[in-house]
């Protein structure tokens, strides 16, 4: 399979060489970055940085989303493991910029993630010297997979899972696939069916745990207060609805609720993230013809108005910080929902459709231990809102409802410490 894979990029980079090469010129945010990717300066960087005898471990997180989900790992690591150097990179720039802000303090060094061609994941890979490797969630590449092997060098991946579309690609692709997982020293799953979905790939049982999601341990309910500032202020007595993650054909039926709501509640404001953050002034065009007037958060004098289109990036944990209530996206339509811990770690009660595939196992705790409600269209929406912004106790029973169902699952990131011990000698 690999020996398949890298006669396909010779045969296939020498044509499109002269393509990529006038779209990276001509493109201003890929022009620097993609002399990154390919190891120029990292050598650099590495002697500036890290002093001799430290022992190095490095995170990658394809973006945004998994960037996120690994900065509990990365506290509790540079806890555990003070005199570690700490090498953290990112796929996307979006994930990059991110990663930049959020490990400013908390990893020594930020990196995009080589190009998987082989000189290049060799360069990465001699130039770190890693004693562990860690992936978060996904970003699976062969040759950098085999490069960390070759060398003896520990990968354990973190937060994994499996939704249902990628185990279906995983079988079709198995002869693909199959070699990359079984590179891997540990597989940590999230659920014990995410686990039992990697066995039945081929991976050795003893390799794989199922250690739980690293987000059940995120830093606000483990001792941090810190938190993002709120990009909207709300008059006093105001109440919010937060929707987050958001995908077209949901902000409809949101918009809807919300105005029906707003009837009876004019204290009642609202915040729609999108999946796609670029989908900003379609939803807003959705609230105009519906009489609601918004503001993007990306407009620079963003004034307070009913609704906030968040179509900014690394905001929204801030924001179900503050919610009354919450909405998890991607679950009235058929996309197997979004995470709902987030909204659930700030004791924000939570509402999501009945499309949680992706997310059924802490999907249906949350709605067993009563801090979550299934809403199957707009009318069942309306209601479950209406009925908890009417109820303030009630609604606050379900936000501690849901804060309970969380931190019963706390120890994650303990159990992946733990784990890591193994993998390296103690510094």
């Amino acid at each position: 399979m690999l020996a398949l894979y890298n006669l396909i990029q010779i045969v296939l980079l020498p044509i499109a060489l002269p393509f990529l090469l006038v779209f990276v010129l001509l493109t201003p945010r890929y022009r620097h970055r993609t002399w990154r990717r390919l190891g120029f300066g990292l050598g650099a960087l590495i002697r500036q940085k890290r002093a001799n005898g430290r022992q190095t471990i490095w995170i990658h997180a394809l973006s945004v989303g998994e960037v996120t989900s690994a900065l509990p790992l990365i506290c509790g690591i540079r806890e555990r493991f003070p005199e570690i150097f700490l090498v953290f990179s990112a796929t996307t720039t979006s994930g990059s910029r991110v990663a930049e802000k959020l490990m400013a303090d908390r990893a020594d060094l930020v990196v995009p993630f080589p190009l998987d061609i082989l000189p290049v994941t060799a360069t990465f890979v001699n130039r770190i010297r890693p004693d562990l490797f860690i992936l978060v969630e996904t970003d699976f590449w062969p040759n950098i997979l085999n490069c960390l092997k070759r060398h003896d060098i520990p990968a354990m991946l973190v937060n994994g899972r499996i939704s249902r579309q990628s185990m279906s690609s995983y079988r079709r692709f198995s002869f693909f696939f199959r070699p990359l997982f079984q590179t891997f020293r540990h597989l940590c799953m999230q659920t014990e069916g995410d686990r039992r979905n990697m066995i039945d790939l081929g991976v050795p049982a003893d390799r794989v745990h199922t250690l739980g999601n690293l987000k059940f341990d995120t830093p606000s309910i483990t001792g941090s207060t810190q938190s993002q500032p709120f990009p909207m202020t709300l008059p006093d007595q105001s109440m919010l609805l937060v929707a987050g993650s958001t995908h077209k054909g949901e902000e409809e039926i949101i918009l809807n609720v919300f105005a029906r709501l707003r009837a009876s509640h004019p204290n009642l404001y609202l915040v729609i993230a999108p999946r796609d953050i670029g989908r900003g002034k379609e939803i807003q065009g959705l609230a105009a013809s519906r009489g609601i007037s918004s503001s993007c958060r990306s407009e620079k004098n963003s004034e307070c108005r009913r609704l906030l289109v968040l179509d900014t990036i690394g905001e929204l944990a801030g924001c179900y910080r503050f919610a009354d209530i919450a909405f998890v996206g991607g679950s009235l339509v058929a996309l197997g929902g979004h995470n709902p811990i987030e909204p659930a770690v700030m004791q924000t009660p939570v509402l999501f459709g009945p499309h949680m595939e992706d997310f059924a196992e802490i999907s249906a705790e949350l709605l067993t231990d009563g801090g979550a409600q299934i809403v199957e269209d707009e009318e069942a929406f309306f209601q479950a809102a209406n009925s908890w912004i009417a109820n303030p106790e009630h609604r606050k029973q379900a936000g501690l409802a849901a804060l309970a169902c969380v931190k019963k699952q706390q120890g994650v990131i303990e159990r992946h410490l733990k784990l890591i011990q193994t993998l390296i000698s103690a510094p």
